[in-house]
Formats: C-alpha cells, structure tokens, sequence
C-alpha cells in the first residue's frame, strides 16, 4: 500500500549571472534535491532541469504594491508596457531562456499583452518576479476586418474573440519554468471597451450565469508541438482557463502552483463581506472560488505523454479537465503526487467524442473546503459531444469536504444527438474519504446511456474503498433527489472492501448491475493523517 506523504519542497538555489547577455550563454545546470521520479505508461519521469542557457536577462522595471499592479495602469496609458521587449528577447533567442529577474531596488514586475513562445526557448520567470497581464481589452482582441471585437464582453456569439496571455503554436522543447508568477489580473477593471471601469473579466465572466457568452483571455494555450515543460511555475487569477493544450505530444508540469482568486480579489479563508462578490454586486469587490467562473486549472486535449506531478491547484472550474473534441484521442496521461483543493474535479470530459484511454491517477489529496460546486473524482459527457472512455485507473486518493466525491455521468447536460457516450473500464482503488461537516457522506453519480435503444453501461470497478462515519448517498443524477436511482451500469466490487456496498442495490428496472468479489478480508488502514496541506504553506498569500 502506498503512503500518502505530502512533502513542502524547499529549495537553495545559487546562480550568479551576468547582468545582461546580448548572445547565448552557457552556464551550469542548476541542480536541487530533486523530487523523486514518476512512472508514466511511457516510462519513468524524472523532475526536470532549469536550462543550461541563458539567452537574455531582463530586469523588472515596474513595482507592485501587496500583489497587486492596479496602481501602476490605472491611467490606461501604458497597459503593456514590457510586451515589446519581451517579444524582442523570444524572438533573437535560437536556443535556452529569456530570464526575468528583479529589478532595481525591489522592483519586481513586468505587464505585458499577449507574448508567442517559439521552439527551443524557455520563458524563465525567477522567485520574487511576477508577470502581469495587461487588463485592456483591446490588447488581445482578435479583429476581423471592418469589425469590433467583442472581447471584454459577455454576448450571444461563441466567437473567439480574445488571444491568450502567452501562446505555443507547433513549438518543440519550449516551457514556462522559475519560482515566480504568471497573474492574470481576472479581478481587476477592465480598462477599455463598454465594460470600462464597470466590470472586471470575472465580472463579464459572471453574466454567464445570465445566459450570456463571456469573452475573456486565457493564460496559456499551446497548439500542437512536442514536449513542453513547466516547472516550478504559478499561475493565478486567469479570467478564463489557466493551461490548455490540444494536439500536444508531450506536456510535463511538475511543481506547478494554479490558484484563483488569490489573496489580493478576496479575503482569507474567502469570507468575502455579505454583498460584495459578483452574484451580489456589479462590479465586485471581493471574489471567491465559486463567483469566478469558467477559470479550469489544466486542461489537456486532443494530447498524449502528458505528466502533472508534485502541483497544487484551487480554482474555480474543473481542476484538470481531459477533453477530446478534435480529431485525436486524448491518451497516456499521469497525475501522481498532486493536491486539489477548491474546484470542479479531476474531470474528464465533456468533450469525449475522440476517445480518452489509459489514464493514470496516483497518490491524489483533495480537500473541497465544502464547496457547494465541489467535485472530485469526474467523468462527464452527454450524446451531443459523447464517446469512448477506457481504461481509467485512480489509486490511493486520500479526500475530504467535497460535496460530490465521485461522478461518473453520460447526461451531463440535455443536449441531443449521435454522439454518445461509453465509459468502461474505470477502477477507483484505495480510496479514502475522511467525511465533510456539510455533506456528511457525500454524494455519489453512477449513471451509464441507455438512449435510441443502445444500452452503453458505465462499467466500474470500487477496490478498497472506505467512508469513515457517515456514508455516501448513491444517486443516478446530481439532482439529489430520493427517487433518483444509479442506472445502466454495471459495478464491480472487490477483491477489497467497499464501506458502502450494501447501498448498491441490483435493479433490474433501471439496468443497475452489481457484482460482489469481495473477500471479506479488512481494509489496509490507509493513512491519510498528513496528507492535507494548507496552499498557503506552499504558496506564500494563498487565502486558504
């Protein structure tokens, strides 16, 4: 049995560079006491090295006061002023990293509008330094010609109307790596456009619940390519989806922090004031995980060899959402090592129509605060985006204070059509849940297809999985409802036990199938004492 042990790394890293390099520098590769390696589908992954070579060293120009860089474009005259140069360094680099380092002083922060990665260069933010995203909407709008863009509004168009922050598009051996800090201002007033001083993203973001369509940036998007890194990096307060790849062969993240709201758009522990968050008040003046909508952590698709380990995400949509709506499978992805906290779930799906497979998902910590939108464990799709999803593997996921621990749901919305969705082949094992003040138990969402008379049941493994006190209700929707039974599906139990197998009933009305291998031999006693840890020992400014 594997102990779950969360560790807080600490790390003494001595560089000395020069101050400026005009041309590539080789300097030696820093090394570190280096987390212990992973085993992938595709063999064993080590913790990668920060590069050998430094292209450029830039230095922060700007000062931010408590987290925060309103103060410095609050005019709207000089919303990106570090872009150009910026770009400038990622262009002339053939080989290595663009480096940002503090400045002056304790100058410690660059603003900027939407930067292209290209292939071979590292974009290297060091401890200390924060780059800011620009909160103009002009600065990422896609214009078609004799046309506005509507990005920084919420309409009826599903138009793509905002560029990302940061922008991968078939680049090899690139990343984002360093100590410091991506900040995509979500909770900031826009600067420009109709919304001007009226809302900020999150708040166009909110007028989603309005039936509208937002139009917002996210942080970083890569597009086809092979084997991008990000290390040790922190992305924050993006007013969409933090990471997202589609088409990607290779995508290691390790050490990685995603956390949104922080600290600077609410109040610790997120007790925002009565009236204050954006369900209340346009614009708001306090944000918590479940007022900033639509902000997924890290969202691979259409992608294979892709490796989350050692990171920490809180955020207000899924935490990892696998998606596959294109034209390839979303195949051989690990998640070891990684602690959830506020958020949607270690979701795949909705987009399922390409086919997701042989998924990895080891030694997870999630703790859900009680959040009311909270979800761990999550396949969802529906017959409008639907399809095959196989060979799925959780193992030894310690979890509490989630409102929904597992969904596994084909009607996740009432959208129609031909696309239908087949989950089989998923096994939870060794899983433990520690029990919420709010939800007791919890709720679990067993629900295969039965529609146009195809029957495709959810095919499920549970081996060794407990409930401490109170034990989950078994539901067929997340509707919560008594006469909401589990259907088409069919669970198997065992060889371990299952705290709450005598609640899976066989239904033959509702084709819910169950078989017992259990042993009847007692559980290993999972430890789960030390796997909870505060975000806020592992990012300094973290509200929880």
């Amino acid at each position: 049995m594997l102990r779950i042990v969360s560790w807080s790394k600490q790390r003494s890293i001595y560089f000395a560079l020069g101050l400026f390099a005009v041309s590539p520098v080789a300097f030696p590769v820093v090394s570190w006491a280096a987390d212990p390696p992973v085993s992938t589908q595709w063999g064993v992954v080590n913790e990668p090295q920060y590069p050998g070579t430094i292209c450029t060293t830039l230095t922060a120009e700007l000062q931010s006061t408590q987290g925060s860089l309103d103060a410095v474009d609050a005019d709207g005259k000089l919303t990106h002023p570090d872009q150009e140069r910026l770009q400038a360094a990622i262009n002339a680099c053939t080989s290595g990293a663009v480096k940002l380092v503090i400045g002056e002083g304790t100058k410690d922060a660059f603003l900027t509008g939407p930067l292209t990665l290209k292939s071979g260069v590292t974009l290297w933010i060091d401890k200390g330094v924060t780059l800011f995203a620009s909160r103009d909407p002009k600065d990422y709008a896609i214009v078609d010609v004799g046309t506005a863009s509507d990005c920084g509004t919420a309409n009826d168009s599903s138009k793509k109307t905002c560029k990302p922050l940061i922008e991968a598009t078939e680049t090899k051996n690139s990343g984002i790596v360093g100590e410091g800090r991506i900040d995509g201002r979500g909770g900031s007033l826009l600067l420009s456009g109709d919304n001007a001083g009226k809302r900020s993203w999150w708040d166009v973001a909110w007028q989603s619940k309005q039936g509208l369509k937002q139009h917002a940036f996210r942080l970083l998007q890569i597009n086809g390519g092979a084997d991008f890194t990000l290390h040790d990096i922190t992305l924050m307060n993006s007013p969409n989806f933090h990471v997202v790849s589609d088409g990607l062969d290779g995508l290691l993240a390790w050490g990685i922090k995603i956390l949104t709201p922080s600290a600077v758009y609410t109040e610790p522990g997120y007790a925002c004031p009565e009236g204050s968050t954006p369900d209340k008040l346009t614009p708001a003046t306090c944000f918590t995980p479940d007022t900033v909508k639509n902000t997924d952590g890290f969202d691979p698709g259409q992608s294979s060899r892709v490796l989350l380990a050692y990171s920490y995400i809180s955020t207000g949509d899924d935490h990892v959402a696998i998606k596959a709506g294109g034209k390839k499978p979303s195949t051989q992805m690990t998640f070891a090592h990684n602690h959830f906290y506020y958020g949607h779930g270690l979701s795949i799906g909705s987009e399922t129509n390409s086919g997701v497979e042989d998924i990895s998902i080891y030694d997870l910590v999630m703790d859900g605060f009680d959040s009311p939108n909270g979800n761990g464990l999550r396949i969802k799709s529906d017959s409008s985006r639907g399809g095959k999803v196989s060979n799925v593997i959780y193992g030894d996921v310690c979890m509490r204070n989630t409102r929904y621990p597992m969904i596994f749901d084909t009607h996740y919305s009432d959208k129609q059509g031909n696309l239908l969705p087949d989950f089989s082949g998923v096994t939870v094992r060794n899983f433990k849940y520690m029990g919420s003040k709010a939800y007791g138990g919890g709720y679990l969402v067993f629900r295969g297809l039965q529609q146009d008379g195809q029957y495709l049941p959810l095919g499920l493994t549970l081996d060794t999985v407990q409930f401490e006190g109170k034990q989950p209700v078994i539901l067929g929707s997340p509707q919560i409802s008594a006469n909401d039974k589990p259907s088409y599906a069919n669970i198997t139990l065992g060889l371990g036990p299952v705290s709450f197998a005598d609640a899976l009933k066989p239904d033959s009305a509702t084709r819910f199938k169950v078989t017992n291998l259990m042993d009847g031999m007692p559980a290993d006693d999972m430890d789960c004492s030390a796997a909870f840890v505060p975000f806020s020992t592992v990012l300094e400014g973290a509200p929880i």
